[in-house]
């Protein structure tokens, strides 16, 4: 019963901390919706290829954001001075992949290195090689996990465009892509076959360590 009455006293006593730390999140990120709007409208940023408002599809990103958590991951594809808006569009898209690529292969390159380190071998260029490859093939097969969440297009006045596609990556789901691009390379090169046992514990995580 004592037991019981101490786990009622500490939850109200932690009620009010909870609700303070609720209400402080809460008023920072309208903060952090007001200036990215205020951003967007100075820059000349306007919402691409949908009905809806750019506050709406902010408001919406960040939602979906908040609800993934930890597991949720903002990527960003920006594609520079173009004519045709599809064409930037497809620019665009590409860039996020590779953004996306380049960071799993660095986070998977840093922690099979200092791995290696610790076991007295060291990475060399074949290595170099498998990582490089490894990135081409997340590349390739990220595009299925990436779901976006909306697009901005600005005119450059010179007959160009800009264009920023904004996307939220799953990691759990996006694991699955590493992992199928790890396995596609480990039947087809003997230095994927050498390195897979050491990089698939690395290649189902996320980028936390």
């Amino acid at each position: 019963m004592k037991k019981l009455i101490f786990l009622c006293l500490a939850f109200f006593l932690a009620l009010p901390f909870a609700q303070a730390q609720n209400r402080t999140l809460e008023k920072a990120r309208e903060k952090e919706y007001k200036t990215k709007m205020k951003e967007y409208k100075k820059e000349g940023w306007k919402l691409f290829g949908s009905s809806r408002s750019l506050d709406v599809a902010l408001l919406s990103h960040y939602d979906r954001l908040n609800n993934l958590g930890e597991d949720g991951r903002e990527v960003v594809g920006i594609a520079a001075r173009f004519k045709s808006k599809n064409v930037g569009k497809q620019m665009a898209v590409n860039n996020a992949c590779v953004t996306y690529a380049q960071q799993a292969g660095s986070h998977v390159k840093g922690r099979v290195v200092s791995d290696m380190a610790g076991d007295g071998v060291e990475a060399g260029d074949e290595f170099d090689h498998f990582y490089a490859a490894y990135e081409r093939a997340v590349e390739s097969e990220i595009k299925g996990e990436m779901q976006e969440s909306y697009s901005i297009i600005r005119d450059n006045g010179d007959g160009t465009y800009e264009m920023q596609v904004y996307y939220i990556v799953s990691e759990s789901a996006a694991s699955k892509a590493r992992i199928r691009a790890l396995e596609n390379m480990a039947k087809e090169s003997a230095a994927a076959r050498q390195y897979a046992e050491k990089v698939s514990e690395f290649v189902r995580e996320g980028f936390a360590e």
